[in-house]
């Protein structure tokens, strides 16, 4: 990785949903503008605020689709990322910080 580049592995969970009262909504439904969580596979040099393995969220109409060894990743920048997951064993309440 190059720069402040990071290449994310998107949940599947944030592909499809459920409303609700327990419907799948899928991917392709069109609704208002939504943010996806991914979570870094790799990171480069000049990246400060994100590590291997951290939860981040992220606008999904601002990303560039790579494929590598069969498997879709998401290449961002890291100015594109709007939030990163806190750890579960953290005591915080909120669970993430911006």
């Amino acid at each position: 990785m190059l720069h402040d580049r990071i290449l994310v592995h998107q949940d599947k969970e944030s592909a499809e949903r459920r409303s609700s009262a327990g419907i799948l909504i899928p991917a392709t439904a069109q609704m208002g503008h939504r943010l996806s969580w991914a979570t870094v596979v790799a990171a480069g040099p000049a990246v400060r605020h994100v590590e291997l393995g951290d939860r981040v969220l992220f606008d999904p109409e601002e990303r560039h689709e790579v494929e590598l060894n069969a498997r879709a990743y998401v290449l961002l920048r890291e100015r594109d990322l709007h939030a990163v997951a806190e750890p579960e064993d953290s005591s915080d309440a909120s669970g993430m910080y911006l």
